[in-house]
């Protein structure tokens, strides 16, 4: 099919017969895989005949879509492999284009009963999902995720009792023929072209099941590495799982991956790793009991926070990695040209935007998460807030970008491969290029202030700004969570919920799934340390 790619129209489903008898559509989205798939189990023990289905949606393509090509090619790759998985059943994954609710409701409209996996999102996808439920779409769940709940009480416990679950597989029989044939008019390649798909970004790794399993076995192998590892870049990119793009597409879920680990020889790796798999349960825990994550404050105090301090040259030197702090603009190099940062790199850099830069949160958040090719919402928004402090609670973790390359990139290694321009620095000079003598940089050949920037802020002097403005609103921040609701969406930890009994003179609720993590469980503070 030859789409003009300024002109991006692919046909969706137009020729759907008739429901066969009892059937239905198994509408897949962020559970591109057939095992330890609630939805695929429902419909293949419900009805007679299931027609899987995947729907391209134009709002997540284009110069609007909040997804870089290497996201959405991982995406077709899953989507490869998963219809090759249901050829091997004797089935046939169906390709849609168009809004989920044009799609679906062709089908809807001709007697078939539609099924998905309920998702934890926000935004858009959070009022799709509302509507669609009211036309008849039925959600189902088994992902370690309590909707509707207006407590977290008990939540350790349903969290481990998933996870301890047992793995489902559907009967290779249990499809049926559904017999909705679309003519290959909507393709992966289809789509590809007519929204120009041409990834620019280098070492992503492949999508689909096929290429998470072989991950997974790599992983089991160097898991004894991981804890000490994880911290340094260079080091994470070997021995961190990097499943997390495998895992937001769910090629992988949480459950598989987490009863893979028995056959794991018992380490101090294994123990943490463990815990952030609890720990992507818990932000995704917190994004399904409230949405604002991705867009509002979590305390109040702090809505609109640095929204008048917008500065585009800050903002510029930043995303394109020439803040002058070697650290961070070797990160968010990375970051633009692989689709992917280690944890701890992710937080310096999202601290470093909003506390030292000051600018707002919200405008780094949607950067990060348009160029991550693992870009999950619960993780990043919920992390983006407390990174920039927006609890306005416990102490403020404002990363050092020099420190962070002093412990976790010693050698220079990861900062002179993603700024060139350092490369002839001495590894002594490398944490402050700007405080070579001259005589120093005439002898390597690096001019600080035309070859690489001085540095964008003074920051001593901005740190101690940002603590005193965050010491300053320190005791209203507090006495927000005198509100139920606010206290509620936090999700404080016990210390957290000491600090505002003291300040409001009120017993708070005690729950489970806190930032200290699952009863059992390292606490989920340690990573971000």
């Amino acid at each position: 099919m030859s789409t003009p790619s300024s002109e991006p129209c692919v046909p969706s489903i137009e020729a759907v017969p008739t429901a066969p008898g009892d059937a239905c559509v198994l509408w897949h989205r962020r559970d591109l895989r057939l095992p330890d798939n609630r939805a695929v189990e429902y419909a293949t023990t419900t009805y007679d005949a299931v027609c899987p289905l995947f729907a391209f949606d134009p709002r997540f393509y284009g110069a609007d879509g909040l997804a870089c090509d290497a996201r959405l090619r991982f995406l077709h790759e899953c989507l490869t492999d998963l219809a090759a998985a249901y050829e091997d059943v004797g089935s046939t994954l169906v390709l849609g284009h168009g809004a989920p609710s044009d799609v679906l409701g062709t089908f809807l409209d001709r007697g078939w009963d539609v099924v998905a996996n309920r998702e934890v999102t926000g935004r858009y996808g959070e009022e799709r999902d509302e509507a669609l439920e009211g036309a008849g779409v039925r959600f189902v769940s088994d992902d370690g995720i309590r909707y509707g709940q207006e407590s977290r009480e008990g939540w350790a416990e349903y969290a481990e009792s998933y996870f301890e679950g047992e793995v489902s597989r559907p009967h290779p029989s249990g499809f049926g023929s559904h017999g909705v044939d679309t003519d290959g008019e909507v393709t992966v390649e289809a789509v590809e072209h007519a929204y120009d798909v041409d990834p620019s970004k280098h070492e992503v790794p492949q999508g689909g099941r096929t290429a998470a399993l072989a991950r997974l076995d790599r992983f089991l192998d160097v898991i004894h590495e991981y804890q000490n590892r994880i911290s340094s870049p260079l080091g994470a990119k070997t021995y961190a799982s990097r499943l997390s793009a495998h895992l937001r597409f769910g090629a992988l879920s949480p459950r598989e991956v987490y009863r893979a680990l028995d056959d794991a020889i018992d380490c101090d790796g294994k123990e943490a790793f463990v815990s952030r798999l609890y720990w992507n349960r818990h932000y995704t825990q917190k994004l399904a009991d409230w949405s604002g994550w991705m867009d509002t404050a979590v305390n109040p105090v702090f809505e609109g926070f640095y929204a008048s301090n917008r500065d585009e040259g800050l903002i510029r030197a930043w995303k394109r990695g020439r803040t002058g702090f070697p650290m961070v603009d070797a990160s968010m190099r990375c970051l633009r040209r692989t689709g992917w940062l280690n944890f701890r790199m992710r937080a310096m850099c999202a601290s470093v935007f909003s506390l030292l830069f000051k600018q707002p949160w919200q405008v780094g958040a949607d950067y990060m998460y348009y160029h991550l090719v693992d870009a999950d919402p619960a993780i990043n928004y919920t992390q983006w807030q407390s990174q920039s402090g927006l609890k306005g609670i416990g102490a403020i973790r404002l990363y050092n970008p020099r420190k962070q390359l002093r412990d976790n990139d010693p050698e220079g290694e990861f900062v002179k491969r993603w700024v060139p321009e350092l490369e002839p620095v001495p590894v002594d000079h490398l944490d402050r290029p700007e405080r070579m003598p001259l005589a120093l940089q005439d002898e390597v050949g690096v001019d600080v202030g035309t070859d690489y920037p001085y540095p964008v802020v003074d920051y001593e002097q901005e740190r101690r700004a940002a603590l005193d403005t965050f010491g300053d609103l320190r005791a209203e921040a507090e006495a927000a969570y005198a509100d139920p609701e606010v206290f509620g969406r936090a999700s404080l930890s016990p210390k957290s919920r000491k600090v505002v009994e003291r300040a409001t003179g009120e017993q708070t609720a005690v729950t489970d799934g806190s930032e200290n993590g699952p009863t059992g469980q390292a606490g989920l503070d340690r990573f971000a340390e």
